[in-house]
């Protein structure tokens, strides 16, 4: 039998095991999924890490506990920063593949580890917050991290309510809503604009906000022909062009 330390005590142990071995042995719980008594231990899900005094280099590294064997005078802390930040990123490493999975968000919580917000949808390509910006043109949108994570995020009072973000998304995790001639915008149920609609003069449908007819108003302000299509319908507005055209080459004959 060999002598080590676990969180400041001494305890015996068995030369050859490993440090999760000879904690269960004793009953100290960390947490483990991949471990299994009659199988080679992986270390595949990363969850039995342990603080560790590395003498050589004088400082303490977390390594797993499944494959450290144990030695004379080994020093061990199954707690701490240095363990919970290493327990936070096994956790949220296994839930980005498996976000569903209860078994591990549950003893994520028995150790206090904040398995963090759920899958949203959102790949951080970043198509909304350019389009926004270089294109239409108000910056609706911006990152933001919170709880160490980023986040797409409204910018109070940006958004015009045209709905391009939406349409470039390339998961659809925006949303554009219109109901009861209010048009509400959201993504992860986060509202980005609610704003009311306007009638396309031509076939009375509800069709676009008031902030985003004054945007292209003002876009399209130099191109004087452009200006009486501003309340018609994208259908209306063509139609509403081809008459112009047709009536123009009439009297150009």
């Amino acid at each position: 039998m060999i002598q080590i330390r676990i969180d400041g005590r001494g305890y015996e142990a068995e030369e050859g095991k490993t440090v999760l071995e000879v904690l269960r042995d004793n009953r100290i719980h960390i947490p483990t999924l991949c471990y299994h008594p009659v199988l080679r231990p992986s270390g595949s899900c990363k969850l039995c890490a342990v603080e560790v005094s590395d003498r050589v280099a004088d400082k303490k590294i977390a390594l797993l506990s499944c494959i450290l064997k144990v030695r004379e005078g080994l020093d061990i802390t199954t707690g701490g920063q240095l363990v919970q930040r290493a327990r936070v990123r096994a956790f949220r490493d296994l839930l980005r593949m498996a976000p569903q999975a209860r078994s591990i968000i549950d003893l994520a919580k028995a150790f206090d580890v904040d398995p963090g917000p759920p899958p949203d949808g959102c790949i951080r390509c970043r198509l909304c917050i350019r389009v926004c910006k270089e294109i239409v043109g108000p910056g609706a949108l911006k990152m933001e991290k919170r709880d160490g994570q980023k986040f797409v995020v409204p910018i109070e009072g940006h958004c015009i309510g045209c709905g391009t973000c939406a349409n470039i998304c390339p998961t659809k995790v925006i949303v554009v809503e219109d109901r009861d001639n209010v048009r509400k915008i959201t993504i992860r149920g986060e509202v980005i604009g609610r704003h009311p609609l306007e009638r396309c003069e031509g076939c009375g449908r509800y069709f676009a906000t008031p902030r985003f007819l004054d945007h292209i108003h003002h876009r399209t302000a130099l191109h004087a022909d452009t200006k009486i299509h501003h309340n018609y319908c994208p259908t209306c507005a063509k139609l509403f062009s081809d008459r112009i055209k047709s009536i123009s080459d009439r009297s150009r004959k």
